[in-house]
């Protein structure tokens, strides 16, 4: 049996490129197969495992263990869809797991009786409250779709930002996904009621009543597209204005405006965003995948919502009676939920066992930014900002506007804000002004790029802006903070060197192809392996 397992093993292997052959935004033929895998972290001891299908399963679950030979143990959910949305959306929570430990899992098996036995992904429970073991996380926003239906250098981002020959952000991603523990995503996800206006300007030859069916499209394309990142890795994310509904609230074009009464019944109101995921609100006080927190080690993530639900009678640009068209929210089940929960969340941090506090949101509300009275979040800062200095909040990421800047603390004790509007997509990117404002510290909107984090110990971390095209650090910052930590928790300065990451990412290697790619000869090679088995098994 030893043997057999061990020939197996490369099977496996040969099964997963194969399966990665799966073309985004296409239908499969069996419409129980699994795809667009993600995961989201469910309290200390949780996981949910999400995916999509294009039939309705009656009793999702998946089947998971430490081991890959032994994926006896099984967790049940449910499977939902909406008016309008060819897919259903599976959510499976699996509670009672080891901290800081990986388990294989898979959701094929009786989800999807008639389909191929699917390789085993694999995923990392959170470190528990108190480890300060060194992690790097990943931070992206406003990142869209890819390719012909998005970024592309034939679409309106064609501005110097990338070439033909260059990683787009989501390659860039999974080239370096063994480098990071999460992904965190606050807002602006797929951008598909971008439709309007690539078919407006030419870019998708389709008429205004296909749109509906182009919206669903753009987000199962935008979703196939990422899940080499998010299969493996949690994928963390908050609301954004593109979530909110069809239109990217409203559109001028040739003298013909088009609004939210384009969008029908399923495509309002944040309809997908609340269907597809499954973040831990319950668990963490919160409400669903608005607002809620998790811990990972020596960090306390806090997710907010800047798109509605402001509280204290501050008008979101997205509420119902927000300036954008939105009509979306509130989420709340009254007017200062959020504001309440997040005011008692903070409070309830043991800086003892997570000194680190980062908060993460969509709309920014320091930028030096060209258009500001259509960019930058004021009620957003009076909300949130004060409880953040109350609480001694250590960084603060937010995007929207498509650049990148990082801040000087602007004032004592105030967080370092990091905006990176610049994930990519169909619109390019934004203008800045000349005359930057005094806490400025590094602006640029001519590269498309992420963010990687690196927590070194209780009192370093450090950021930077890593450039899509190729994987180069644009920008670094190391930040120090004294938080009274144990010196038994804390290595203090004597283990950390200038501003380089700790611990380092790793090269990408042929095991972390780009998205949607196989390489050269390697189905020629899966498939010779695979008549090797099957005649040894013989």
């Amino acid at each position: 049996m030893r043997n057999l397992l061990f020939l197996l093993a490369p099977f496996s292997a040969a099964v997963s490129v194969l399966w990665q052959l799966h073309e985004p935004g296409s239908v499969p033929n069996n419409l129980l197969e699994p795809v667009q895998h993600r995961l989201a972290y469910a309290g200390p001891t949780g996981m949910t495992v999400s995916w999509n299908t294009y039939s309705e399963i009656k009793k999702p679950a998946v089947y998971y263990g430490e081991n890959v030979w032994d994926l006896s143990a099984i967790a049940y959910g449910t499977s939902e869809t909406f008016e309008t949305c060819p897919t259903w959306s599976s959510h499976v929570t699996i509670d009672g797991l080891k901290p800081d430990t990986t388990y294989y899992y898979i959701v094929s098996n009786t989800n999807c009786v008639d389909c191929s036995e699917l390789p085993a992904y694999t995923f990392t429970t959170t470190r528990p409250k108190g480890d300060y073991t060194p992690y790097v996380n990943a931070v992206v926003i406003d990142m869209g779709v890819m390719g012909e239906y998005g970024e592309s250098v034939e679409s309106e981002a064609a501005t110097g930002a990338f070439t033909a020959s260059q990683s787009n952000t989501m390659q860039s991603l999974a080239q370096f996904r063994d480098g990071f523990d999460l992904l965190l995503h606050p807002g602006d996800l797929a951008y598909a009621d971008s439709w309007l206006s690539k078919t407006l300007n030419g870019y998708l030859n389709i008429t205004i009543d296909e749109g509906v069916d182009m919206y669903n499209f753009l987000l199962n394309q935008y979703f196939d597209e990422l899940q080499p990142v998010t299969s493996i890795r949690p994928y963390m994310v908050a609301p954004g204005n593109h979530e909110s509904n069809c239109d990217e609230g409203g559109t001028t074009f040739d003298g013909v405006t088009y609004n939210i009464s384009l969008c029908p019944q399923g495509q309002t109101n944040f309809t997908y965003y609340k269907n597809r995921f499954s973040m831990p609100g319950k668990v963490s006080g919160g409400v669903d995948n608005f607002w809620y927190s998790f811990d990972h080690g020596m960090v306390h993530y806090v997710m907010i919502n800047t798109e509605t639900d402001l509280g204290n009678g501050l008008i979101a640009e997205d509420d119902v009676d927000g300036p954008e068209g939105m009509f979306s929210g509130p989420f709340g089940s009254y007017e200062n939920e959020q504001i309440d929960w997040l005011e008692h969340d903070l409070a309830s941090v043991d800086r003892t066992l997570t000194p680190w506090i980062i908060v993460a949101g969509h709309r920014p509300w320091y930028a030096s930014a060209a258009n500001v009275s259509g960019t930058i979040c004021w009620n957003c800062k009076l909300a949130f900002e004060p409880l953040l200095l109350k609480y001694r909040v250590d960084m603060v990421f937010y995007g929207h506007i498509h650049m990148y800047e990082r801040s000087n603390p602007v004032a004592n004790g105030a967080p370092m804000y990091i905006l990176n509007g610049l994930g990519g997509h169909y619109h390019g990117t934004s203008q800045y002004v000349l005359l930057l404002n005094e806490y400025s510290a590094y602006i640029q909107n001519d590269t498309y790029g992420w963010r990687r984090i690196a927590f070194h110990n209780c009192t370093h971390l450090t950021h930077d802006f890593i450039s899509s095209a190729n994987g180069s650090v644009l920008d670094t910052a190391t930040l120090y903070k004294d938080h009274g930590c144990p010196v038994a928790n804390s290595t203090g300065a004597s283990n950390y060197t200038g501003n380089s990451t700790m611990p380092s990412i790793p090269q990408a290697s042929e095991s972390t192809a780009p998205s949607n790619s196989i390489y050269p000869g390697m189905l020629t090679f899966s498939l010779i392996l695979m008549s090797l088995v099957f005649q040894l098994l013989i």
